[in-house]
């Protein structure tokens, strides 16, 4: 089995790829810019878990290196059985300082790049049976900020996205769709520790997500133990 990971690199992306790959998937690694980062990920995932690892660098804002990215998997690989749409930015500010071109750049990787991809490799996810697993947001889901308010209506249009997609490509490929919350991270770790411990008060079990937990997640719904679970948020 074989599974892509978009913004393999970041902290949630790095632990999808490494719980799929400790569960038998051989392993697609999409990056950006983090060259180092994605080998170092690539020499984990062969040395610690046996699995054939490839890496493929896009700009998901560029729909022409989008589409070189899928020719080469599609040359380089017979089928493909999993597609998790995980890669996002976000660029927080205030209101009135946003952008035109701020607003679309975080649209274009959050939200059109899953639909872009989605559409491309549908025919190699059917051949497999497959299934596309969108990462989108607790903050489409009511737990909004004006600082992200693009961030927000990306992540608000990756659950329509995933509504559409189920539905054209049923039943031949599931489509569902993780909305986590706050997590231990990189950026999180930067927060200012009033904000974060009202964020923290919000949330039921009183802390914030291990990555590992939201990646066992994910996971789940790759594997065969969720083979009627399609369409679900």
């Amino acid at each position: 089995m074989v599974a892509l990971i978009t913004g393999s690199t970041g902290d949630l992306g790095r632990a999808i790829s490494i719980s799929l790959a400790e569960n038998g998937f051989d392993i697609i690694l999409h990056y950006n810019t983090d060259s180092v980062g994605v080998l170092n990920l690539a020499s984990d995932i062969r040395n610690k878990y046996k699995r054939n690892v490839r890496m493929y660098k896009a700009d998901l804002t560029n729909e022409d290196e989008i589409d070189k990215m899928v020719s080469d998997i599609k040359k380089d690989y017979f089928s493909l059985d999993v597609l998790v749409n995980n890669a996002a930015i976000c660029k927080d500010n205030d209101l009135e300082l946003k952008e035109k071109k701020d607003f679309l750049e975080v649209l274009d990787v959050d939200l059109v790049a899953p639909f872009l991809l989605s559409k491309k490799l549908a025919s190699m996810l059917k051949d497999a049976s497959g299934t596309i697993i969108n990462i989108s947001s607790n903050n489409a889901l009511g737990q909004n900020y004006p600082e992200s308010i693009d961030y927000d209506a990306a992540k608000m249009g990756l659950i329509s996205l995933t509504n559409n997609l189920a539905k054209y490509f049923a039943p031949s490929v599931r489509v569902n769709c993780v909305c986590p919350g706050w997590i231990e991270s990189k950026m999180s770790k930067d927060l200012d520790d009033s904000f974060r411990q009202e964020e923290e008060n919000k949330i039921l079990l009183n802390r914030f997500a291990r990555k590992e937990e939201i990646a066992s997640v994910v996971t789940f719904l790759a594997s065969d133990k969720a083979t009627y679970i399609n369409n679900a948020i």
